[in-house]
């Protein structure tokens, strides 16, 4: 299916502060995830999946790659042990080919002179996201960097979001919210939030992206700023 375009009538007020989703949205993780589920499928002596097989799962985590590698949910009895297997494997190369998306770096640089601020908000577990951000020498410029197990629930519930604000001194209304699955859009419009969907991430599986009621659509990390209203910076 063709992505929706970018909803170029929508313009949003000079924000406070750019929350971004990780896997998918801030980060392209696919091809080393994808390398954990096929080292893993070697394990069990399963030939290898291409990438683009792979990587529409990723933003699903665990649950998605082992649904893409081995055809099962967290109700098969071998779902526990093959899920630690795969962390295992992922924990050894979280950041070997992980780089930010195209126009990322870019898209930070111009948020940070306009004196915006941008933290990371995800489901990946602390154990994985901070190493990872650490890597990707992000640690020091992010205004916070949220887990799956920083609050007390994950998205789609909007606490990781108004964990977030807390630490960061922010107002939700005032922030925006980007992520390349449904559960980051719900979670952004729970927590008073403007949403944005990354079309340029994985999507693939799920409802599609045009029933999330995002508020905005972009295809690339540049078409952000196209919707921020630039006469307020």
């Amino acid at each position: 299916m063709t992505p929706p375009s970018t909803t170029s009538s929508i313009r949003i007020a000079k924000p406070d502060a750019v929350l971004f989703d990780l896997d998918g949205t801030l980060a392209d993780t696919a091809p080393d995830l994808g390398e954990a589920a096929n080292r893993l499928r070697q394990r069990h002596n399963l030939a290898p999946l291409p990438l683009p097989t792979l990587r529409p799962y990723t933003s699903h985590g665990v649950r998605g790659m082992l649904q893409a590698a081995f055809d099962l949910g967290p109700d098969d009895p071998r779902y526990t042990t093959l899920a630690e297997q795969f962390l295992e494997l992922y924990a050894e190369r979280l950041c070997h080919r992980t780089t930010l998306f195209d126009g990322m770096e870019d898209l930070l640089s111009i948020l940070e002179r306009a004196s915006i601020k941008w933290g990371i908000v995800t489901n990946k577990r602390m154990r994985y996201t901070d190493p990872l951000i650490a890597a990707l020498s992000l640690h020091e410029r992010a205004c916070c960097v949220i887990s799956g197990d920083s609050a007390a629930r994950p998205k789609p519930a909007p606490d990781p979001l108004l964990l977030a604000c807390e630490r960061a001194s922010l107002v939700p209304a005032r922030c925006i919210y980007i992520g390349d699955d449904l559960r980051d859009i719900e979670a952004g419009r729970a927590a008073g939030m403007t949403t944005v969907a990354a079309a340029y991430g994985y999507i693939g599986i799920g409802a599609p992206i045009e029933h999330w009621q995002a508020d905005a659509t972009i295809h690339s990390p540049a078409e952000l700023l196209r919707l921020i209203d630039i006469t307020a910076w």
